[in-house]
């Protein structure tokens, strides 16, 4: 059983599309996209510096385009698919609930609306990694955060605000590591109040089908067989925390033999490396790793 994920913010690297652009049909695809939500995706994939790439309202954008373009030029239909995060949209188009084009909409949308909501409380994220489980949550509950992401593997990330961030760190969790992560705020919290309803209002003009494949969710690692029911599911998502551990426990329960981790990847197959012994994984960082992509089906 072939699954398909698509990766979260952060996962982009820059110049991580100028190899994808050898590909014959992604240039004519990012360009449309880019006169279609006023972003230069091409650019911005391919020479923007990492600052640049960093800003939510382009990199989400970007990492939902490079999603959708490296899963054409892979050629296959998967049993199911999953994103981690911003990555639901792409997982969203490839499962047929939306069209690329109402994906790079919304997508868009979201990421100005994360980043404007962002700068209203000085906020962020960081990396609990080790430690309890049930001791880091805990912990991170102690000081009124969020466990925005629960990622398996021994990696959750504690968001709020900066003030409670720092109270946590001079209070960690016991035999956990603490890292701050380089993001503008509080994702997958209350404080993204504002993009949930700036996307809520986007999301009302776009009609959803009912997915082709298995869609799983972030929200409880369902399997949702509903198109209008998945898109509620990304609109909600924005404000509410990442249940990835839930997602990789349902890749179990479904049996899934061979994963694929569409570009710019690396994150989510290396969770699944931890947690999903025996399945097979591969990484589409280049148009290289395609065969053997090819190969897992």
């Amino acid at each position: 059983m072939l699954l398909i994920t698509a990766p979260g913010q952060g996962a982009q690297t820059p110049g991580f599309l100028s190899p994808w652009l050898e590909v014959p049909g992604v240039g004519d695809r990012l360009g449309a996209w880019s006169d279609l939500i006023g972003l230069d995706l091409i650019r911005y994939g391919t020479t923007a510096d990492a600052d640049e790439i960093k800003d939510t309202a382009v990199a989400q954008p970007l990492l939902v385009a490079a999603a959708l373009v490296t899963q054409q030029a892979l050629g296959l239909t998967p049993d199911a698919v999953a994103g981690h995060s911003v990555g639901e949209l792409g997982a969203a188009a490839i499962a047929g609930v939306l069209t690329p084009e109402d994906a790079m909409r919304l997508v868009a949308v979201r990421g100005r609306g994360m980043a404007e909501a962002a700068t209203v409380t000085s906020t962020g994220m960081t990396a609990v990694l080790g430690g309890d489980t049930d001791e880091v949550l805990t912990a991170i509950a102690k000081h009124g955060l969020t466990p925005a992401n629960i990622n398996g593997a021994g990696q959750i990330v504690a968001a709020g605000t900066l003030e409670q961030l720092e109270a946590f760190a001079a209070e960690p969790p016991a035999k956990a590591r603490l890292r701050s992560l380089a993001v503008a705020g509080a994702f997958h919290t209350e404080h993204m109040a504002p993009a949930v309803a700036a996307l809520d209002a986007a999301a009302a003009s776009v009609t959803p089908k009912d997915p082709e494949i298995k869609l799983i969710s972030n929200r409880d690692g369902a399997v949702v067989d509903s198109g209008a029911e998945f898109l509620a599911r990304l609109v909600g998502q924005v404000s509410s925390p990442v249940r990835w551990d839930l997602c990789m426990s349902t890749f179990a329960d479904l049996g899934v033999t061979g994963i694929i981790e569409l570009a710019p990847s690396g994150t989510l197959v290396g969770l699944a490396r931890r947690e999903l012994k025996g399945v097979q994984l591969v990484g589409l960082k280049t148009p290289e790793d395609l065969d053997k992509a090819r190969e897992l089906t």
